[in-house]
């Protein structure tokens, strides 16, 4: 007697739509996950156990539209399938709800702290981040944890994620060229991690430092053989043999 299993006629992720194609108004809303996503690589490089998605479709009921978070993080899962990565992220499939979802609040208000947030909890998603750019009286960045299947807002920037092993907050930096805040992952220590340019320029500095300790250590060693055959010639010039006394 055959087995019937119910998740084989569900639609795949290949089947599905990776979001709901709608463009977004703020460009911040795909650069600041997009380098959340990428300081994860270099933060987890070794790592095959994770996925970040960026403005991509989380499928959770087949006969319901996606939910399409700026950004989030799944843990426990394959980092990707194979070159063609992923069209989608469907629960049936995956069977690891994403840990943290992350909304970039625009100039067009989208229900980040109403009905998005309140979808955010009903699901399930132990962590709810919220970065509104525009804020002036109010924090722009905000973080919820799901507790008894309510937000509870914590404090500080960063705010540490012992789930997750990593802090999250906001601060000023370079990303792609562009000096602004920006939203980063920090260590326990509250260090953030650096994006790639300014890696790449923390390790031209130190290349540049180790040449400019080279020259210095290569100048001394000179300047120290000049001043040896001075010697020598000022004791030859007062009949003293400098071989003799070694």
């Amino acid at each position: 007697m055959l087995k019937y299993d119910p998740l084989a006629c569900l639609p795949s992720s290949e089947e599905l739509p990776d979001s709901d194609d709608t463009p977004v108004d703020n460009e911040l809303q795909d650069l600041i996950p997009g380098l959340l996503k990428v300081l994860l690589a270099m933060a987890w490089p070794e790592r095959m156990d994770w996925f970040f998605g960026v403005d991509m479709g989380i499928y959770y009921d087949p006969d319901l539209p996606p939910i399409v978070p700026d950004g989030f993080l799944s843990l426990g899962v394959e980092r990707f399938y194979d070159e063609n990565l992923r069209p989608s992220y469907v629960l049936w499939e995956e069977k690891k709800l994403p840990i943290l979802a992350l909304e970039v609040v625009s100039k067009t208000y989208r229900g980040e702290y109403s009905t998005k947030k309140a979808e955010y909890a009903r699901l399930g998603f132990l962590y709810y981040v919220v970065y509104n750019p525009f804020r002036r009286r109010k924090p722009r960045l905000e973080v919820y944890k799901l507790v008894n299947n309510i937000y509870e807002l914590h404090d500080g920037n960063p705010v540490w994620l012992p789930e997750i092993g990593l802090g999250i907050g906001i601060e000023r930096g370079t990303y792609l060229g562009i000096p602004r805040e920006w939203m980063y992952w920090y260590n326990q220590q509250g260090q953030r991690f650096l994006t790639p340019e300014e890696d790449k320029k923390l390790a031209q500095q130190a290349v540049q430092q180790a040449e400019q300790k080279a020259q210095q250590a290569e100048q001394k060693a000179q300047q120290a053989r000049q001043e040896t055959q001075l010697l020598r010639e000022r004791l030859r010039s007062l009949g003293v043999d400098p071989d003799s006394l070694f």
